[in-house]
Formats: structure tokens, C-alpha cells, sequence
């Protein structure tokens, strides 16, 4: 098949729309659903960002995508007990497969409402079952076990969207859009980003452990797929906050860090201890758990979260926030461009950021790297922008 028709485009006045291969056949199949233009955009972006991950870290890998940016994204690394909870699967043995989504999905959960789920390996039915008790649009992957694919089938009364990639597809090398009736071409960005990528340390310390590594290519790749501007925290394996689509780079850090700040929090004893009223399910749990953590809550947002509770927790105080955050260490952090000046860096160390890698370039380099210095940070540059529209 070299086309299929598309409902509508981006918003339901954009008819007709359709999607289409110039050469060769179309990469994939509807299993389930109908996709829509955003459902594709999502859904081929997300593939790509799994397979790179699995190719570079040899680990399954999944992601989580709303509007064409990552919410989550991440590598089959065992679970602990706390993030079990956290992730609302506590008392659950999973494959690595469901590890790996689950990870993703637990990133940001709130972003992630609604989300188009990619996994580099076959779904099997432990993953099913986790999504199965989520709100999400639609999932693409290399194959699905039978139980497992009837399992989804059922989702959304019937229409969740399922799409099968061929993973041995590739694309051409000359890509090309349109705006405006204009069209754009360009050198597909086919980089590689390896291990390797974090050899040209800048830093007094160049320590980077294997963990470090790893992160530092989970948080890169994912910048690759996530749009511009952007930069993406990365711990254990999963992204833990990426903020995207900013104008300018210190916006993009404040928001990628109190993303991290949050997923860090949601362990915190107070979070994990809370007692919800009998019957709410994940979302609002989600949703109230992010109020909680807020510090600008409106009296109105807090009446209506106190409704969600026979007994008010107790909210943490700005002390207890930095005091368990300070029990974090060695997180990664990426940048799709570089840096043009320390504020980032400062930012960063805030939240615990102990490995940085960012292309390099700038005017202020040396000003960026002494401020990694005085936080005793290992730096490298890739020299690889990863700019992403």
C-alpha cells in the first residue's frame, strides 16, 4: 500500500489529508483504529527515537509522545519498589519490555495523558496489561503477541489505534516539507549518537560513570525527536523532565528541571503516603499529585484538591522539597544547542545535574565551563547540533 487517507488534518477544517510513500510501499500497517495526521506525526517520530535507543544502548526501549515532542522516554532498567508505586504498579513483576514503558509513561505522567506510545520490541502481555489501564491514543511497535494484541484491541471501546513498523525500513537520505506552498529539502538527520559522542570532555572532571553514559544517550537521542528548543534530564535509565519547544535556552532548562524536580518528589514519603478517596483512578491521582507539589496553587485549585481526600496531607514545605531532592545524584542532562551563558548551568545544579553534554560553540564557553567546574560537573561537547522542526 502507497497511500491511505487521513479523516482530517491537524485540526478538523484541514480536509482532505492523506498520507502517502513517493516510492516503495508504506513502512506499516493499521492493525486497529484509525490514526489521525497528528496520530502519524507522533507515531513515526516516537519509532524512530526507540530504535536509536535500542541500537545504541542493545536494551528495549519505549517512548512517550504528545504533539510531536517525547513526554517520556527510556531503557528496560529494572524498577525499585519506590518507583514501583510511584508508577502506580507497586507489587508488580513485569517483563523488560513493560519496564521500559512503564518508565517512559512514569516520566511525566501528566504530559503524558493521552499520549501515542512507541516500543522497539515486541509488545508482549505484561505490556498490554500497563497500558491497558491507561488513557492513551494509539501505540506503534516492530510486533505484538496474539493475547497482547487482543488485549489493546479492546481499548477505547474498540478504536485504540495499533500500527505495526517494519524495522528494517529506512528512509531516503532527502527529506522536504511544505509551508506556505513553499517546499523545504534537506539532508535527512541520520547522526549517529554513541558512546562515543561523550569523549571530548571540557571539564576539570571527567569522570562520567557507565550509568552517566547511558543517560547522557537517552537524554541526547531524545532531543533528536523532541522540537526545538529544547533540553532533556535523564536518571536510571528514563528521561525524568524535557522541556521543549522553548525560545530561549534558560526556558527550556527551567522547565526541564522542575519537571525533574516533580518526578523526584512524586517518591517522596509524603507523596507515596497519601490516602485518596475510594474510586479515583490514575489521572486524577496524577493531576492531584502535581498540585500538590506546586508552590503558586490557587485557593480555588486547593478547595478542589482537599475534595480528594478523607484526611488532607500535609503539604511539604520548600525545606523538605530541597532537602530530598539534595538525595539525588548523578543525573544527566543534554542540550540541543549550546549553552550562551552559566545561568543554565546553575539552573542545572539545582536540581542535581552532575553530567552535561551539549555541542559547544558558544562566545561563553569558557564561562559555561568554569561554572561547570565550580560545581565539580563532568562536561563534554558533542559538536552535533540536534535542532529538531
Amino acid at each position: 500500500m502507497r497511500e491511505l487517507s487521513i479523516k482530517y488534518g491537524c485540526n478538523p477544517h484541514q480536509k482532505p489529508s492523506r498520507v502517502y510513500i513517493k516510492n516503495g510501499e508504506l513502512p506499516f500497517s493499521i492493525l486497529n483504529g484509525n490514526p489521525s495526521y497528528i496520530n502519524f506525526a507522533d507515531a513515526l517520530n516516537a519509532w524512530q527515537l526507540v530504535k536509536e535507543l535500542k541500537e545504541a544502548t542493545g536494551l528495549p526501549a519505549a517512548t512517550s509522545f504528545k504533539h510531536v515532542s517525547p513526554a517520556g522516554a527510556a531503557v528496560a532498567n529494572p524498577l525499585s519498589d519506590v518507583l514501583k508505586k510511584a508508577y502506580h504498579i507497586e507489587g508488580m513483576d513485569i517483563s523488560p519490555v513493560a519496564t521500559a514503558y512503564a518508565r517512559a509513561r512514569g516520566a511525566d505522567r501528566v504530559s503524558s495523558f493521552g499520549d501515542f506510545i512507541a516500543i522497539s520490541d515486541k509488545v508482549d502481555v505484561d505490556t498490554a496489561k500497563l497500558l491497558s489501564n491507561e488513557v492513551s491514543d494509539g501505540i506503534i511497535a516492530p510486533g505484538y503477541d496474539g493475547e497482547a494484541l487482543e488485549i489493546l484491541k479492546n481499548k477505547k471501546k474498540g478504536g485504540y489505534v495499533i500500527m505495526k513498523m517494519d524495522p528494517d525500513y529506512s528512509a531516503e537520505e532527502i527529506e522536504s516539507r511544505e509551508i506556505f506552498g513553499i517546499t523545504l529539502e534537506q539532508f535527512r538527520n541520520n547522526a549517529v549518537i554513541s558512546k562515543d559522542s561523550f569523549n571530548q570532555i571540557v571539564t576539570e572532571n571527567k569522570g562520567i560513570t557507565p550509568e552517566g553514559i547511558r543517560d547522557l544517550l537517552i537524554a541526547t537521542i531524545t532531543l533528536k525527536y523532541t522540537q526545538s528548543n529544547s533540553v532533556c534530564f535523564a536518571y536510571d535509565g528514563q528521561v525524568i523532565g524535557c522541556g521543549a519547544g522553548q525560545q530561549s535556552r534558560i526556558h527550556c532548562t527551567r522547565l526541564a528541571a522542575g519537571k525533574a524536580d516533580s518526578w523526584m518528589l512524586r517518591q517522596h514519603p509524603k507523596v507515596l503516603g497519601m490516602k485518596f478517596k475510594e474510586g479515583l483512578k490514575n489521572p486524577v491521582k496524577d493531576n492531584a499529585i502535581d498540585l500538590y507539589l506546586r508552590d503558586d496553587i490557587t485557593e480555588m485549585e486547593l478547595k478542589a484538591w482537599e475534595e480528594l481526600f478523607d484526611v488532607v496531607p500535609e503539604k511539604l514545605t520548600a525545606e523538605e522539597k530541597a532537602q530530598w531532592i539534595k538525595s539525588f545524584d548523578g543525573i544527566s542532562l543534554s542540550s540541543d544547542a549550546f549553552f550562551p551563558f552559566r545561568d543554565n548551568i546553575d539552573r542545572a545544579a539545582a536540581s542535581r545535574v552532575k553530567y552535561i553534554a551539549q555541542p559547544g560553540g558558544s562566545l561563553r564557553d569558557e564561562e559555561v565551563i568554569n561554572a561547570c567546574n565550580t560545581y565539580n560537573m563532568v562536561m563534554c561537547f558533542t559538536g552535533l547540533r540536534l535542532f529538531h522542526h
